[in-house]
């Protein structure tokens, strides 16, 4: 069995990546975008955090998010977003055996890619890789063209001009 360690910081800042449990060509994220955007409003107002970042994509997601001071508690925030999107859909997905006994559904991967944000340097360069993804597989060409994103909301502040990263036209491709 695997041995997971998390790094719990009080009122850390995160960087999260979260897969469906069968990504190859499902676009589930994307289609039931507004049911997702419910469960993280659902799971937010009774367990408080801001949202830095956040991406999705047809078959996963990434976020950078703070928790409230003293909090270290991000693993349930993110599996009540998971169970409240999950509830939200028919049970149509293939189960395994094991889901099956232990009532689990079959939409996400069981874990979750977790990283506490360490520096200035280090928050800057997860924004960016968040903000990037649809553009690094392939769905569009410019970031600005993905509209599921934090990107349009951070451009409206500022944070990012609007045509950031638009593409490959400085011949750089952005990998895993």
């Amino acid at each position: 069995m695997p041995d997971y360690r998390r790094v719990y910081r009080p009122g850390g800042t995160y960087f999260f990546t979260i897969n469906l449990l069968q990504r190859a060509g499902s676009d589930l994220l994307v289609r039931h975008i507004n049911t997702l955007r419910f469960a993280v409003r659902s799971v937010k107002t009774r367990h408080p955090f801001l949202v830095h970042a956040w991406v999705v994509l047809p078959d996963h997601l990434h976020c950078v998010i703070e928790l409230p001071t003293g909090d270290t508690d991000f693993s349930t925030r993110l599996r009540l977003i998971k169970i409240e999107f999950s509830k939200s859909l028919p049970k149509t997905e293939w189960r395994s055996k094991v889901r099956l006994k232990r009532g689990e559904r079959g939409i996400w991967q069981r874990r979750f890619w977790e990283h506490l944000i360490k520096d200035e340097a280090d928050y800057r360069a997860h924004m960016d890789y968040v903000h990037i993804n649809p553009v690094k597989h392939g769905l569009v060409s410019r970031v600005c063209d993905w509209p599921f994103s934090t990107f349009h909301y951070l451009v409206k502040q500022g944070v990012y001009p609007g045509d950031w990263a638009g593409g490959y036209e400085d011949g750089v491709a952005y990998d895993d």
